[in-house]
């Protein structure tokens, strides 16, 4: 009987265990599966718009949009708040393309592109770290979606608003939100079985459509109004007594704005590496990125401002404000139709915006961690179903300080970004060794049992310096030392370049085998002949025959012979 057990265990966990097409190198083992290894030409799908589309999706949503609330509430002017945007928001393309050209050049991500860095088993601390946020993010996310579905259906069914609350009071929610988040999870789970090869269509509408719909929400705030009210003549009000004046401010705003985004800059290598060239990321990012960034910031401040006209409060939450559009649905049908139109695209991108940068980004770390088992739509549905066991509702209406921590989880990130930049760039000069990358045995990168140490010290000293002020500044404790804070103010910077600068002199002290080595032939079919050529390796097509049918060298020998 146990023989017959063992035997339906084997059978059921083959069928289990994923595998790849050997012959376009898609092994299946420990270190690697189809959705790990160095992508191949065919399956580089995106062009400039589809870097346009992944960057709108963190730009035409909520959180972008009440960006300036933050600021403004400190007690600066307009003006100072959207140079902190502009500023912050070309400071996250920057950042995001600096560790992003690593997946432009090899074709891998941030779980590939980390086992170079931190030893093969080493690369687990960054991708848990990750995993863990993926997990929370998503949960959130959904959470807050569902107060964007409950828009909508008080705008279907105005009687929504005012159903019973069916819930125990000991729940820190209510029926309607309840509902709301298995309504926005239940229609976002469809979108997993998209692969991001595939991206473009959704891409394309939720860009289009959300665009639309915020420029007409402020258009008929502005319309309304007839003006763009008295929020937008905000000028410099620091409180009475404060500690900080208007630089540190600035500061502390660029270092919170960069930071706020730390999560999708350090897997910025998992998107790139299905660009078709370099030109359509850098294109996308700064385009979308940056400039449609700052843009949807200032059209959150005008209709803020303008509703503040209308309605004599400030609503910066387009949730509170939609809902105020329609008198909670007991406005006008053509009030709710206009209301559902516009809440429903910020649904549709929080939506995707959730499904591409938190479950397929948790799908892809997931990937790493078992590669036999987990491939990225797995692990995406893993991260997916993982949000009700996060309890959302438990973390954004009662634990305000636990999300206040999330949010600064820069302050373990950042030192993560500068050890992947100081590698990649001063160290190995861009160069990696791919076929090192999927073994464990005559592999540059096992270091010490798999780990590099020098990873480890160096992210740790990174970070040790402004757990302080995280602290502090959570607890919200004024008669804390001014410099814990001073710090804290500019935590990103300080975790990036402290890790990154000691990473380079424990690698000088203590030098490691294979820096600067690569592979001379293309071993996993990866680049075109022209990357080929560029990089000084042989391609695959032409290892065993470097002349075509007529006896002539073939281009590819010719471009790999010119380059050397």
């Amino acid at each position: 009987m146990a023989v017959g057990l063992r035997s339906r265990f084997e059978t059921v966990k083959e069928k289990v265990r994923l595998h790849g097409d050997e012959s376009r190198h898609e092994q299946t083992d420990q270190w690697c599966n189809r959705d790990l290894v160095p992508l191949p030409p065919n399956r580089r799908t995106w062009g400039w718009f589809h870097y346009y589309g992944f960057w709108t999706l963190s730009s035409l949503n909520i959180t972008n949009w009440q960006t300036p609330s933050t600021f403004l509430t400190e007690g600066l002017s307009v003006s100072q708040s959207m140079l902190i945007i502009v500023i912050g928001r070309f400071m996250i393309a920057a950042f995001s393309t600096v560790v992003a050209w690593c997946g432009l050049r090899w074709h891998i991500g941030f779980t590939i592109q980390n086992r170079f860095t931190w030893g093969m088993r080493g690369s687990y601390i960054p991708l848990l770290q990750r995993v863990l946020l993926n997990f929370i993010w998503n949960a959130i996310q959904c959470w807050n979606g569902g107060r964007l579905a409950a828009v909508c259906m008080t705008a279907l069914w105005p009687s929504y608003a005012k159903m019973r609350n069916f819930l125990p009071e000991s729940l820190p929610t209510t029926g309607d939100e309840f509902v709301g988040f298995i309504v926005f999870w239940v229609l976002s789970t469809p979108l997993l079985w998209i692969p991001p090869e595939k991206f473009k269509i959704p891409f394309l509408f939720t860009s289009i459509y959300s665009a639309l719909g915020m420029i007409s929400m402020m258009i008929w705030a502005l319309s309304t109004a007839k003006g763009v009210g008295p929020l937008m003549n905000t000028g410099v009000a620091l409180p009475e007594g404060s500690l900080w004046n208007v630089s540190w401010l600035l500061m502390a705003g660029i270092n919170q704005t960069v930071g706020s985004n730390s999560a999708g800059i350090t897997n910025g290598s998992d998107f790139s590496r299905y660009a078709r060239d370099w030109k359509a990321y850098v294109i996308g990012t700064i385009s979308s990125g940056w400039i449609t960034g700052v843009l949807v910031c200032l059209v959150g401040l005008v209709t803020t401002s303008a509703g503040q006209k209308i309605y004599g409060e400030v609503y910066w939450n387009p949730p509170d404000l939609l809902m105020k559009m329609m008198d909670n649905g007991d406005g006008s049908s053509a009030a709710r139709a206009g209301v559902f139109f516009l809440a429903f695209g910020f649904c549709l991108t929080s939506m995707f915006e959730n499904i591409c940068g938190n479950a397929v980004a948790g799908g892809i770390d997931l990937a790493g961690m078992c590669p036999h088992y987990i491939n990225i739509r797995r692990g995406a549905i893993i991260t997916f179903v993982a949000a009700w066991i996060v309890q959302p509702w438990q973390l954004v209406n009662k634990a305000t300080t636990f999300i206040q921590v999330l949010s600064s989880f820069s302050v373990f990130l950042s030192p993560l970004i500068g050890l992947m930049a100081a590698d990649f760039y001063i160290l190995r000069g861009r160069k990696i060794r791919l076929s090192h990358l999927y073994s464990t045995k005559n592999t540059s990168y096992w270091y010490w049992n798999g780990i590099n140490w020098r990873a480890a010290l160096a992210w740790v000293c990174g970070w040790i310096p402004t757990i302080g002020g995280l602290v502090v500044a959570v607890e919200g404790d004024t008669n804390a030392p001014r410099g814990l804070y001073e710090i804290y103010y500019m935590a990103f910077f300080i975790g990036f370049f402290t890790s990154a600068i000691l990473f380079i002199i424990l690698n000088k002290l203590f030098p490691v085998a294979g820096m600067g080595e690569y592979d001379e032939a293309d071993l996993y079919g990866t680049f075109t002949v022209k990357e080929a050529a560029n990089l000084g390796v042989i391609p695959v097509d032409f290892q065993t025959d470097a002349y075509d049918d007529s006896g002539e060298l073939s281009l590819a020998q010719e471009m790999f012979d010119k380059k050397e």
